[in-house]
């Protein structure tokens, strides 16, 4: 037995506006390809996934839009020829004008006709909230490591640090300089168990409302001033951004991190930082403490033209000790991680684009506390 048409009938306008508008909502990408291969049509969300307009889009081929050898091709043509649904998942979809993003597809006939129907499901959301309880299982675990640390290993450098300056009193002066080392790598030591120890702080944070361009200012003067002198800075702020959620000193430690991690990847000779800010819908992440699920819409960049970030260790980037730096201790964004974690929100590099991005998302400050909640 067929089933009916929706658009049949009498109220065939009225069930064509609602069906346009739910298409509309959806949040994810989606297309419709008719024979000739042309897209037909597509929703708002289509319209951002592939940087063009439903206008344009619509005068367009799937092939003009997507490379020869893009694997969606295939999967059109394979629903065209036997008539089922297809699902493919973590797939590389490429286009000239957006790059290169990992989604997941599904493809399917529609309903009574012969047009292709395209569901496009980007991977990066789901990925964040991964990546958001890595960072923080990694930091509670460099929390127990830093309080054991704390207890079993400051105490018996204090020891030893003090016998070498005992004997750097008797000591010929080629015994000193051994002497002398001894007291700085304890030092040394001592400076990263500190370090550490900052992990092993898990009181709940005091917040308010923070005006993320005040920090982000700060932290350019700082740069400017040091680090980062010879680096040209640019900024692409959205100027109606509402405040942050977050506690202003922390926001500036996290900021001057990344920043400087920034830097140090940059051209020595043609350094360039982009500072940005963004209000993003759609982004809700369940925080502890919370009764529902947070949004997550401030959006904070710090771009660098440097080499990026190798992919082999971007899985493991907030993990304590690792670091692509030499002479890097590899806690600078595990702590990172941990400040913004606390603050209910997500950390990330995007790799899509040239050099390296951090990426920051952060909940609003509301006046009234239990709006958040």
């Amino acid at each position: 037995m067929a089933l009916p048409n929706p658009f049949s009938g009498t109220k065939r306008k009225k069930t064509e506006i609602d069906a346009l508008l739910v298409l509309n909502a959806l949040p994810d990408p989606l297309i419709v390809i008719d024979d000739d291969g042309y897209i037909c049509m597509t929703n708002p969300a289509g319209e951002e996934f592939f940087g063009l307009s439903a206008k344009m889009l619509t005068r367009m081929t799937l092939e003009e839009i997507v490379p020869f050898d893009s694997p969606l091709l295939g999967l059109v043509e394979q629903v065209r020829t036997l008539g089922d649904c297809v699902s493919e998942y973590s797939v590389d979809l490429g286009t000239p004008k957006t790059g290169v993003k990992n989604v997941n597809l599904q493809v399917s006939l529609m309903y009574g006709t012969s047009n292709v129907v395209v569901q496009i499901e980007e991977r990066t959301i789901a990925a964040k909230m991964d990546r958001q309880l890595t960072h923080r299982g990694a930091a509670r675990s460099v929390t127990a490591m830093a309080i054991m640390l704390a207890h079993e290993v400051k105490n018996p450098l204090s020891g030893i640090r003090g016998s070498a300056q005992l004997l750097e009193m008797n000591a010929s002066d080629a015994d000193r300089a051994l002497t002398r080392l001894i007291c700085d790598e304890t030092d040394r030591i001592c400076a990263l168990v500190d370090r550490m120890e900052a992990f092993s702080d898990d009181r709940p944070i005091d917040r308010d409302a923070v005006n993320i361009h005040e920090v982000l200012e700060h932290v350019r003067r700082v740069a400017e001033a040091g680090f980062g002198r010879n680096i040209t800075f640019r900024e692409n702020y959205d100027p109606s951004l509402p405040f942050v959620y977050g506690n202003r000193d922390q926001l500036i430690q996290v900021l001057l991190n990344l920043v400087k991690n920034a830097a140090e990847a940059t051209p020595e000779e043609s350094g360039e930082i982009t500072l940005s800010t963004a209000y993003r819908h759609g982004i809700r992440l369940a925080v502890p403490g919370a009764k529902e699920k947070v949004q997550l819409p401030l959006e904070v960049g710090i771009q660098d033209n440097g080499p990026g970030i190798p992919e082999e260790i971007m899985p493991h980037i907030f993990d304590p000790f690792v670091t692509t730096k030499a002479g890097g201790s590899g806690l600078g964004l595990a702590l990172v991680a941990k400040i913004v974690g606390d603050h209910g929100g997500i950390v990330e590099f995007d790799t899509s684009g040239e050099g390296g991005k951090a990426l920051i998302r952060l909940p609003v400050y509301y006046i009234n506390k239990t709006d958040t909640e």
